[in-house]
C-alpha cells in the first residue's frame, strides 16, 4: 500500500522543485522529505523526479503520479473541510492571511479584542506577500486587495484604501514642493517592487513622477513609510497610515490616487465553521469602524 504521506511529500517536492522548499512548506527537515520521496519511489519502483542543477524535474511516471496524486489531495482536502465545518465548538487554531499593510495597524487590534470575547480562538495572522491557498488549507481566511475569481471561495467587499502622495517635512523644505502637473522634476520617489495587489497605483505614481529620479525601490510597505518619513523622497502610501503621521506631508495630486478595495475571503466549506464565523464577524467590524480612516474620500455610508 502507497503511504499518503509519501504522496504529500513528493507533491511538494514537485511543485517546488527542490528539498529545501518542500520542507519549509510541511515543516519537517529536508532529510525526511527526501526519505520520503525514496520511500514512495521503492514502493512503485520508478523514478519519479530527476534531479538537476536547476532543481528536482518530473520523468514521464512522475507527471502520471502527480496527476493522480492531485486528485486524493483535492478529495482528501474537501473531506478535511467538510468536517471541519461541522465543528460546533467556538474553540481551535484559524488562519488569517492578509497584505503586510492592514496586518499590523487594522487586524492585531481587532484579534487583541477577540481573544478577550473568545480566549479558546487562537488566530494565526500571517501577512504574506504571496497568495496562500484558503483551499489547500494553507489559511482558512485571506484579507485581500484584488478580488479572487475561484468558484470554491466566497468574497466579499468590506471596505476601500486609500491612498495618497506623500514626503517628510524635511524633503519638503529641502526641495519645494514638488510640481506634480510637470512629473515632479527635481525630485525623487519611492516605489514598491512588483506590487502586483495595485497595479493601477503603480502607473499613477510612475506618471506622476514621470521626471523625478528613483530613489528606492523595495518590497515592503513599512519601509516605503519609514524611508518617506527619513526624506528619502516622494512616494504612494495608504492614508490610514500616513494622514496621521506628523512626519509626513500629504502632497496635492491633479489626478486622486486609485486604491484598492478590500476583500474578505473564506472557503465555501469553512464560512459555518463557528470559530471561522467569529472571526470574520470580528475582521468586519473592526474594518467598518475604521471605513473613514481607510479611505477618507470615500462616504460615510459607502455600500459594499
Amino acid at each position: 500500500m502507497i503511504d499518503w504521506d509519501d504522496l504529500r511529500f513528493f507533491l511538494a517536492v514537485a511543485r517546488h522543485g527542490s528539498l529545501t522548499a518542500a520542507a519549509k512548506e510541511l515543516a519537517v527537515a529536508q532529510s525526511t522529505v527526501g526519505r520520503r520521496l525514496a520511500n514512495l519511489e521503492g514502493r512503485l519502483g520508478v523514478r519519479l523526479l530527476h534531479r538537476t542543477p536547476d532543481g528536482y524535474v518530473l520523468t514521464l511516471a512522475g507527471e502520471s503520479v502527480r496527476t493522480q496524486a492531485r486528485r486524493v489531495e483535492a478529495e482528501t482536502l474537501a473531506l478535511v473541510r467538510n468536517v471541519g465545518g461541522r465543528d460546533a465548538r467556538l474553540e481551535g487554531v484559524v488562519r488569517v492571511t492578509c497584505a503586510e499593510t492592514l496586518a499590523a495597524h487594522v487586524l492585531a487590534p481587532c484579534f487583541a479584542e477577540l481573544q478577550l470575547r473568545h480566549p479558546d480562538i487562537l488566530v494565526e495572522l500571517i501577512p504574506d506577500p504571496r497568495e496562500l491557498s484558503l483551499s489547500m488549507r494553507e489559511a482558512d481566511i485571506a484579507i485581500r486587495l484584488t478580488r479572487p475569481v475561484q468558484n470554491d471561495l466566497v468574497t466579499r467587499r468590506i471596505g476601500h484604501l486609500g491612498f495618497g502622495l506623500f514626503a517628510s517635512a524635511d524633503y519638503l523644505a529641502r526641495y519645494g514642493m514638488p510640481d506634480t502637473n510637470d512629473g515632479c522634476p527635481g525630485h525623487r520617489y519611492l516605489v514598491l517592487v512588483d506590487d502586483v495587489s495595485s497595479p493601477d497605483q503603480s502607473l499613477w505614481l510612475e506618471d506622476l513622477t514621470r521626471n523625478a529620479r528613483l530613489g528606492l525601490q523595495t518590497t515592503s510597505h513599512e519601509a516605503l513609510q519609514q524611508a518617506a518619513r527619513c526624506g528619502a523622497g516622494l512616494t504612494s502610501l495608504a492614508r490610514f497610515r500616513a494622514d496621521g503621521d506628523p512626519m509626513l506631508r500629504r502632497v496635492a495630486s491633479p489626478v486622486p490616487a486609485p486604491g484598492p478595495d478590500i476583500y474578505l475571503v473564506v472557503h465555501k466549506d469553512n464560512r459555518g465553521t463557528p470559530r471561522v464565523r467569529a472571526v470574520l464577524n470580528a475582521i468586519v467590524t473592526r474594518v467598518k469602524s475604521l471605513r473613514s480612516a481607510l479611505d477618507p474620500t470615500e462616504d460615510a455610508d459607502g455600500s459594499d
